[in-house]
């Protein structure tokens, strides 16, 4: 299932957009902080949507300015996918976890260094969406958008904990 396609169509719910107009509708609910959907995929997603009926093509202006709004199918597939992403889960798959595999290839000092840089980007990651939260809000995101970024906040916490703790135990030669 494709993250991307949820988000163009939910986009589209309310009434039809160009791909500008979708880009700047989802930059408003912050998914550059929660999801790895490039901007412009957007104008591609459309594109291939309207070909597969699910959007229509309601205006073609001028400089490629295509204006689409959701079919009743387009309607019924963000419906279906919904429903799905709500009750699926799925394995995040972390670049981070996938080096952890790895970690007794490391030097120690290589380790730590890393782990200590990882913790000073996560501290400010943590703070930054905390300063977020009610932001959203006040530039026309739904209230449930900042429950995205706490849901967000969280994750990053819980890792900021970990490397946290795995910093002694690395000095105390307990890892890896």
């Amino acid at each position: 299932m494709s993250s991307t396609r949820i988000l163009i169509l939910g986009a589209l719910l309310d009434g039809p957009m160009n791909g500008y107009g979708v880009r700047r509708r989802l930059e408003v609910m912050g998914i550059e902080s929660w999801t790895n959907v490039a901007f412009g995929s957007i104008y591609h997603g459309l594109s291939k949507m309207a070909d597969e009926g699910l959007l229509e093509v309601v205006e073609a202006g001028k400089g490629g300015k295509v204006v689409y709004a959701l079919t009743d199918l387009g309607r019924e597939e963000f419906h279906r996918m919904l429903l799905k992403a709500w009750h699926e889960l799925k394995p995040v798959v972390d670049p981070f976890q996938v080096a952890m595999t790895f970690m007794d290839r490391l030097e120690k000092q290589e380790i730590l260094t890393a782990l200590r840089g990882r913790m000073s980007q996560l501290r400010m990651y943590v703070e930054t969406l905390g300063h977020m939260t009610g932001v959203k809000h006040a530039h026309g995101a739904p209230e449930h958008v900042n429950e995205n970024l706490a849901l967000q906040r969280a994750m990053l916490q819980a890792q900021l904990d970990w490397v946290e703790k795995a910093i002694p135990r690395i000095e105390a030669d307990e890892l890896p």
